[in-house]
């Protein structure tokens, strides 16, 4: 083959690879922000708040989350543990009646620990935790946010409206934050389906039916089968204390 051959081959190579990088950028540009505002939701619109509506800077910042964290597959929780964490979350919202901060800080915690389970990386490292719950649970992931700025956030004065103040901003953030609990916490469809198979199933001869802890027997119930934890009165702003 002549080297004239071999040099106009080149050129037609270098011409097609610098036409589909052209497409894929304009095709980038036409659908690629459509795309991330369908996935992120209200995150998209954060993170364009954050960098004062610089939409190329934000939608940047969102790609490199999904380049990261966008391979992660969440691990199943055993169904002991996750009854362990609805129980838990439960004894948060009943402690939100006398201690509004102690629970959030607790929530806060526990929230930490059930990404953690899940596969998401620790709470030692929340900012990366963060960006990994966005990718997956952009939805509901700023109430966890809001949670653990008011875990760390100093305390409120002795001033009867700025505690009153604080108290509502807590409850909000933990009504919040509850969202992405219940969906770190709710089984997978393969779980519901055995969970409904073993409700159906006949009981086995003990003597007696199996009974719930007794922790789980409050005002408070969880529905274990959905991961869903009803909001108990204590969330109810006229019966908080210092509200």
């Amino acid at each position: 083959m002549s080297t004239g051959v071999i040099i106009l081959l080149i050129v037609v190579a270098v011409a097609l690879v610098a036409a589909v990088v052209a497409r894929s950028v304009v095709a980038r540009g036409a659908g690629g922000g459509r795309g991330l505002k369908r996935r992120f939701g209200p995150e998209y619109d954060r993170a364009v708040a954050r960098h004062d509506g610089d939409t190329k800077a934000a939608e940047h910042e969102l790609e490199e989350r999904v380049k990261r964290h966008g391979s992660l597959r969440e691990q199943p929780l055993e169904s002991s543990a996750r009854e362990r964490y609805l129980v838990r979350w439960t004894a948060v919202q009943e402690q939100f009646v006398d201690s509004p901060r102690d629970a959030v800080v607790e929530a806060d915690r526990l929230i930490a620990e059930v990404a953690g389970a899940r596969g998401f990386p620790d709470g030692s490292r929340h900012d990366e935790q963060l960006d990994a719950l966005s990718v997956h649970h952009a939805h509901h992931v700023h109430g966890y946010r809001r949670v653990h700025r008011a875990a760390h956030a100093p305390t409120a004065g002795s001033g009867a409206g700025q505690a009153a103040s604080g108290t509502e901003e807590l409850r909000e953030a933990l009504v919040e934050a509850r969202a992405l609990f219940q969906d770190l916490t709710a089984p997978a469809r393969g779980d519901e389906k055995a969970l409904a198979r073993g409700k159906s199933a006949p009981q086995e001869k003990t003597g007696k039916a199996e009974e719930a802890p007794a922790a789980t027997r409050t005002d408070t119930d969880t529905d274990s089968s959905r991961g869903r934890t009803h909001a108990p009165w204590a969330l109810n702003r006229r019966h908080v204390k210092g509200s």
